[in-house]
């Protein structure tokens, strides 16, 4: 499978050989690695990092902001078709802006102090280029993960504020709950009629059609 989790702060160890129980590919989010260089290339966060000083924008992150960004062009031209046919025009068209940017980091990071933020943003990236450039041997991996991000907002957001979740044990429980909401949101169904009805049906219905109340199966 492919696993494109770097919003998650235990990813690493889901990488350890002995826990993994069949070999994944790492694919990692361009929108962060975009976000180092952007921080570096825009007046108002550097402005608001320096304070009162005069920002100091660093015309080599202004530069990879501008390959980054040509590169999600074409993935935004491109979002929504086939696997297959997504794969076809990235290794046409994203391969070798993706190729040159290495070898522009390569030659570029090569004159600059360890120090440098510009330095670090680029590590980032090339120390881990075989899990940024995966999308391109792949059409299924996207990108960003921008989506699943936005979609666990809300979770880390709200989590203080509910009081099940206080234990392992609740959030075992929250982990149950989301998926059963997230997999009627995928399947077009109002999650709370869902919900009530199969709460309501979910003692009476013989074992033999509880497949009935799947979300896919379910109708109101």
């Amino acid at each position: 499978g492919i696993l494109q989790a770097d919003a998650y702060a235990g990813y690493n160890a889901l990488f350890q050989a002995d826990r993994l129980p069949a070999p994944l590919t790492r694919a990692l989010c361009w929108s962060h690695a975009r976000r180092y260089f952007f921080e570096l290339a825009d007046v108002a966060a550097q402005l608001k990092k320096r304070r009162k000083k005069a920002p100091v924008i660093s015309p080599l992150a202004v530069e990879a902001v501008r390959r980054i960004d040509a590169i999600f062009d074409i993935e935004r031209a491109i979002n929504g078709r086939p696997a297959q046919e997504r794969l076809t025009l990235r290794q046409e068209l994203s391969a070798p802006l993706v190729t040159e940017l290495e070898e522009w980091m390569r030659e570029n990071r090569s004159k600059l102090s360890k120090n440098s933020d510009v330095a670090e943003a680029m590590d980032y990236m090339l120390k881990a280029w075989p899990a940024f450039t995966a999308f391109l041997d792949d059409g299924r991996i996207c990108l960003s993960n921008n989506a699943a991000e936005r979609a666990l907002r809300g979770i880390a957001l709200g989590r203080k504020s509910w009081l099940f979740a206080g234990s392992d044990r609740g959030g075992q429980r929250t982990a149950f709950m989301l998926s059963l909401i997230g997999t009627a949101k995928l399947n077009d169904i109002d999650p709370q009629a869902w919900l009530a009805d199969v709460l309501a049906r979910i003692a009476d219905i013989p074992q033999n059609r509880l497949h009935e109340l799947l979300p896919w199966n379910w109708r109101a």
